[in-house]
């Protein structure tokens, strides 16, 4: 179960996609990512086939998928993988260019630590590439501390634990 509440932004919306029926606008909004912002998500290039494989598992494993829609088309993603094994759940983001500086990634970022909340925990994991400044700063904005390691970055605390 995921909350249900829409966000109304200005010139679209928030809401948290079901899983099967609208995996076809998670996968049409990864497959519209230019090349830069496709190696950001990704941490390197990856081919549609891949990105096809990934929207669908997303659908099957229970990943929550917020997403900012415009005129009925995903332009923004935020996705709560569940955990596994002992692992902490981990997040990701996407906005496609024609969609930034609108304050979307703030709105999904706080979206996601509600529904990360809901569910009941207490630590999230964000994994980026050191180069990918945007999702840093938004990292940092929600108070997460970030530690390098082999070229990706991986949070010491948790956004939840210090958002305010």
């Amino acid at each position: 179960m995921v909350l249900e509440e829409t966000v109304r932004t200005t010139p679209g919306y928030v809401r948290t996609l079901s899983q099967q029926e609208e995996l076809p606008l998670l996968r049409d909004h990864l497959l519209r990512l230019d090349a830069g912002s496709r190696h950001d998500r990704f941490n390197g290039f990856l081919d549609d086939s891949f990105i096809e494989r990934y929207a669908a598992r997303c659908a099957e494993d229970g990943t929550v998928i917020v997403a900012y829609i415009v005129g009925g088309v995903v332009r923004g993603a935020a996705e709560l993988h569940p955990p596994e094994g002992d692992s902490l759940p981990e997040v990701a983001f996407s906005v496609e260019a024609s969609a930034r500086r609108q304050n979307v990634g703030t709105i999904l970022f706080s979206r996601l630590i509600a529904e990360a909340r809901w569910k009941g925990f207490k630590r999230l994991r964000i994994t980026t590439g050191a180069e990918n400044h945007a999702m840093r700063a938004l990292a940092r904005k929600f108070g997460a501390h970030l530690v390098f390691r082999h070229g990706e970055s991986r949070p010491r605390r948790s956004a939840i634990q210090s958002c305010k």
